[in-house]
């Protein structure tokens, strides 16, 4: 069987690593939607506070899309690039992949899009850096 590269975890580490606790379900033992992003807004704004050097907000969530389950005991690992910069505005992509405590095979399980601005000491958006391009000579 061909691996296509949608069935490898991004390169590098993780924003956020965790496992799936018991505390974390519904009723029925599913890891609540919610929970897993909020471990993604924590990966996103992680990337977003060092881009901007300070504090940062999340303003909108684009595209969450939820591809499989994640259950007890998972390990959940958070990638999160930035891939674009504005005035004072952040985009960042954030995947989230599962793998179970006996197995070395990882999931995506969901991704999506967040959007954070950059705010000052007065709560008041300011300015970023720009994306920095990589060029190969």
């Amino acid at each position: 069987m061909a691996v296509s590269f949608d069935d490898l975890p991004p390169e590098g580490q993780p924003a956020v690593r965790v496992i799936a606790m018991p505390a974390d379900t519904n009723p029925y033992g599913d890891i609540f939607g919610g929970w897993l992003m909020s471990m993604m807004d924590s990966a996103a704004g992680s990337v977003a506070s060092r881009h901007s050097h300070g504090r940062a907000v999340t303003i909108a969530v684009e595209g969450m899309t939820f591809h499989r389950p994640v259950v007890v005991g998972d390990e959940v690992s958070v990638f999160a690039e930035l891939v674009g910069v504005g005035r004072t505005s952040m985009k960042i992509a954030v995947e989230s992949w599962r793998r179970t405590r006996h197995d070395d095979r990882s999931y995506k399980v969901t991704e999506a899009i967040f959007t954070f601005v950059a705010i000052g000491e007065d709560r008041q958006p300011r300015r970023v850096p720009p994306l920095e391009t990589v060029t190969v000579e």
